[in-house]
């Protein structure tokens, strides 16, 4: 009875760790994304050329999306040490940050708010090679900011992923 226990215990575990590990990511983006989130991954889709599956950094144009540019950042990637540098900051992204981070390295500025989490998500982007997203929920009664949702984009150039395109929303 003992060896039956500990077999289906052991096909039980590992048919979790399984579905776990290999199907979820961190930064996974949701099934359902907000209008403006929908629209920016949408812009980003549209840039990739021929077979690729990431488009490259020069063919993103902030002003494609006007209404949307004070939510948008540029962020340029460095490797061998990874480190995030933004290169652009919408006006209402830094308003809602409190300090303009352009031309700062992520690990330069205290993250907080609209930014936290902001390195981690960073590196899932840039491991992954994939669209990553980060939501962040207030708590009943806490002094917590209030909801948003970040999205991180690969941009490909000089031989490694580049840059990262993010959108930020608020509601």
């Amino acid at each position: 009875m003992r060896g039956e226990f500990e077999r289906f215990t052991s096909l039980l575990f590992d048919s979790l760790w399984e579905t776990t590990m290999k199907t979820s990511r961190p930064y996974s983006l949701p099934a359902q994304l907000s209008r403006n989130i929908r629209r920016v991954l949408d812009y980003w889709d549209r840039l990739k050329r021929g077979g690729n599956t990431i488009p490259f950094w020069d063919d993103v144009n902030i002003s494609a999306l006007p209404d949307l540019s004070a939510r948008l950042m540029l962020v340029d990637v460095f490797v061998k040490p990874e480190r995030f540098r933004f290169n652009m900051v919408g006006e209402q992204l830094v308003e809602r940050f409190g300090e303009s981070p352009t031309g700062k390295f992520a690990d330069q500025v205290e993250l907080h708010g609209i930014l936290e989490f902001f390195r981690s998500q960073c590196s899932a982007t840039v491991e992954a090679s994939e669209p990553t997203f980060y939501r962040h929920h207030r708590s009943q009664g806490s002094g917590d900011p209030e909801e948003f949702s970040r999205l991180l984009l690969p941009m490909w150039g000089d031989g490694h992923i580049g840059m990262l395109l993010g959108a930020i929303d608020w509601r």
